[in-house]
């Protein structure tokens, strides 16, 4: 049985934090770009499609955008709604935590559609490239969950359980790391060998 004990904080440096959580974002979003850009580049170069790879990199500012504006919206709207009308400079607090998956998926597809329309390219093409990435981002949003000590999971008894002190001592499955395993590395190996 493991006693978490992770600091979410990298390091600090006066008011200055470099957290584990942001640090899976800029990476997950930086790794994801550099090899959706690979996809597409032996797309091109095996003439399965044509496409100008420059685009792509355009493509990026609204990913980026997507993911914080979606991210940030889907915490406030589907957890903790009322707090943050009754609270509403609370939004801007990003730095105190609240993301969603599901706000960052909706601000991705979005996002995606705003910029399909504007470039007139297939909006499903990019979708399929930005799929095949995304268990990247996955994988490393879910070990920052680990730990930051969020989304644990319920009591077991097995060798492997977690106890996470900042929440109680109960022995929990680590989750977290399960779905980083599952959503990311399985999930990223199927969608690389199919596409």
């Amino acid at each position: 049985m493991y006693i978490h004990d992770l600091n979410p904080v990298l390091f600090n440096f006066f008011f200055f934090e470099i957290r584990w959580y942001s640090l899976a974002y800029i990476f997950g979003i930086l790794i994801g770009w550099w090899i959706a850009k690979k996809i597409i580049i032996i797309k091109v170069e095996n003439k399965t499609i044509v496409f100008d790879v420059k685009i792509f990199d355009d493509l990026i500012s609204y990913i980026i955008i997507s993911i914080i504006l979606g991210g940030r919206l889907g915490y406030i709207i589907f957890y903790n709604f009322f707090y943050y009308i009754d609270n509403p400079l609370d939004i801007f607090k990003i730095w105190q935590g609240g993301m969603s998956f599901h706000g960052v998926l909706i601000g991705v597809i979005l996002g995606t559609y705003l910029f399909s329309k504007k470039v007139k390219i297939k909006f499903f093409f990019f979708l399929d490239i930005i799929a095949c990435v995304a268990p990247i981002g996955i994988f490393l949003g879910r070990i920052a969950n680990f730990i930051n000590s969020v989304l644990y999971a319920r009591p077991s008894n097995f060798f492997w359980s977690v106890i996470f002190p900042k929440v109680d001592m109960t022995p929990r499955h680590p989750s977290q790391l399960y779905e980083a395993f599952l959503e990311g590395v399985i999930l990223f190996i199927i969608l690389i060998s199919v596409f």
